[in-house]
């Protein structure tokens, strides 16, 4: 089941499509993060501002180095230790679409611990975006079956696991850190 899914999955987002798929925190759409015209069908999806950015997944940190030009030491300690998903915005993002970097030129990236999203990942051998799954201005679903039906009808496939859980999830911790180190939360 788990490797069918990651296998339809990774058909569509080969093909330049955007998918709906569960993540370690919230429902997700996701498309290939270096496919600029993947990520612009997820912001008009979302109806959402291009200055506001989206997230990239990576199945383990040693890949950070690929997207982040000067990943501080801190960076590997944080993620190893963290008890919940944490974002971590850094300067220097790489290797992706432009239509994901900040004004600043930092991108917002997680390693996740979900068996699909990493099974995805490393069959991608790319990073996967990650926004959450809902019109821009509107609440984030907590279950999938909170998802609005334009979101559902709006992706390319709709990943076929954990679509009953009730499970509450909630966002991700997102922390800024600079090169030097120094760090401050956005989001508890």
């Amino acid at each position: 089941m788990l490797r069918d899914e990651v296998a339809k999955a990774y058909k569509v987002i080969q093909d330049g499509g955007i998918i709906l798929y569960p993540t370690d925190t919230i429902w997700g759409i996701g498309c290939d993060a270096t496919n600029t015209e993947a990520v612009r069908k997820i912001y008009r999806l979302k109806q959402r501002d291009e200055a506001k950015s989206m997230i990239i997944l990576l199945d383990v940190d040693n890949k950070l180095p690929a997207y982040i030009s000067d990943v501080p030491d801190l960076a590997y300690d944080l993620i190893e230790f963290a008890e919940n998903p944490l974002t971590l915005v850094m300067p220097g993002a790489k290797n992706i679409s432009p239509a994901l970097i900040n004004s600043d030129g930092s991108i917002g990236v997680r390693v996740v611990n979900n068996a699909f999203c990493q099974q995805l990942i490393q069959r991608m051998r790319k990073p996967l975006v990650s926004t959450s799954a809902n019109i821009s201005g509107k609440p984030s679903p907590q279950y999938f079956s909170q998802i609005d039906e334009a979101i559902i009808n709006g992706v390319d496939y709709v990943v076929d696991l954990d679509q009953d859980s009730m499970e509450i999830k909630t966002p991700s911790t997102i922390m800024r850190l600079a090169p030097n180190g120094s760090f401050e939360f956005l989001r508890r």
